[in-house]
């Protein structure tokens, strides 16, 4: 049998389209697994990085954060994955450079920590949707001490509880506001969130207000309500637990004023953006942005994310909007997503 051979997008330099060409063919080191793709997605974060090199650490460069397809070769210390095994997961080219790990490609290098089984029953093209929001939002949530998302820019460190398999009533224990709900990140925030016994309160526009209850939020309020802040204020209120603060899945100038009106009234907050936070805020509003990628989402990974997939606790939502078939497919989905999407994830299959 001929040796596989591998393909990649490639990103030869900023603001310019990706160029599908050979790759190397990676191999799985310790604690790793390579993953032979069947499907990848598309985050903003993506668009930065091909606009602005942002975050490229070699030229060319593979970038890309959503895989899932099968198992193709486990390192020599992995015992949780098999050749073949079905799986989900989010890579570290953020972190490491590496083309290897990033996932537009054939092959692509996956932490055995930052993967998990994919039930049978879901499909490829939509459990990618899954692995950066989910990564993303535990490091907004579960953090405990503040880490360093680019320079002078600490990361969030709220400290709530990971997500729980056991059915938890929404506690007077939290309650967070997730700005954003049906944005990826939001959709995933709101259902950890949610599933760790937090009261969320969510803010999206008025059609995709359905999607953010479906997630798990308490009530959801629309974005354009010019009583907004003060119904949000309200809602928060009336939960009688401790207001947390605020996740902003849009972090923009627009969103942080109301952000910190609504913290303002409440009496000061967490304000953990995806964006970098607004540099004039108040001494009672402790501001950062998320960083996805970090070991406090291992323990997710590993316990929480198969089972919660296989009993509906985990969703794999927003829903996955297929753009094409092939790594050629990949430019025209980064176009989409700089064109604007809402209440989906973009998605190619390979």
């Amino acid at each position: 049998m001929a040796a596989p051979k591998n393909e990649a997008a490639w990103l030869t330099q900023a603001n310019s389209p990706l160029q599908v060409s050979e790759a190397p063919m990676p191999t799985a080191g310790a604690g790793e697994i390579v993953v032979k793709n069947s499907a990848v997605a598309i985050n903003p974060l993506d668009c930065h990085m091909q606009d602005l090199g942002v975050f490229v650490q070699q030229w060319p460069a593979v970038f890309g954060c959503d895989v899932a397809g099968e198992v193709f070769e486990v390192g020599p210390d992995v015992d949780r994955f098999k050749k073949g095994d079905r799986v989900l997961g989010h890579t570290i080219n953020l972190v490491t450079g590496r083309p290897q790990d990033g996932a537009y490609t054939h092959y692509t290098v996956v932490p055995a920590n930052k993967a998990a089984i994919l039930p049978d029953n879901i499909s490829f093209t939509d459990g990618v949707v899954v692995p950066f929001a989910l990564e993303a939002a535990v490091c907004a949530l579960s953090l405990k001490v503040p880490g360093e998302a680019m320079p002078g820019v600490a990361t969030p460190a709220l400290g709530l509880p990971y997500p729980s398999l056991q059915e938890l009533a929404p506690s007077a224990g939290n309650t967070l506001v997730v700005y954003g709900g049906s944005s990826s990140v939001g959709c995933m925030t709101t259902q950890i969130a949610a599933a760790s016994g937090i009261t969320v309160i969510a803010v999206t526009g008025e059609r995709n207000m359905e999607l953010s209850k479906r997630c798990g939020a308490n009530q959801v309020f629309d974005r354009t309500d010019p009583e907004l802040i003060d119904k949000v204020v309200d809602a928060v209120t009336a939960t009688g637990g401790k207001f947390v603060g605020i996740f902003d899945a849009i972090s923009t100038p627009d969103t942080y004023t109301n952000d910190l009106a609504i913290i303002a009234k409440l009496g000061g907050g967490h304000l953990a953006c995806t964006h970098p936070p607004p540099a004039e805020a108040p001494s009672n509003v402790k501001a950062g942005m998320i960083f996805a990628v970090d070991d406090v989402a291992a323990p997710v990974w590993k316990d929480y994310v198969t089972p919660a997939l296989q009993n509906g606790k985990l969703r794999c939502l927003p829903p996955a909007k297929i753009v094409g078939k092939g790594l050629e497919s990949i430019d025209e989905a980064l176009k989409m997503c700089k064109a604007g999407v809402s209440a989906m994830k973009l998605v190619v299959e390979l």
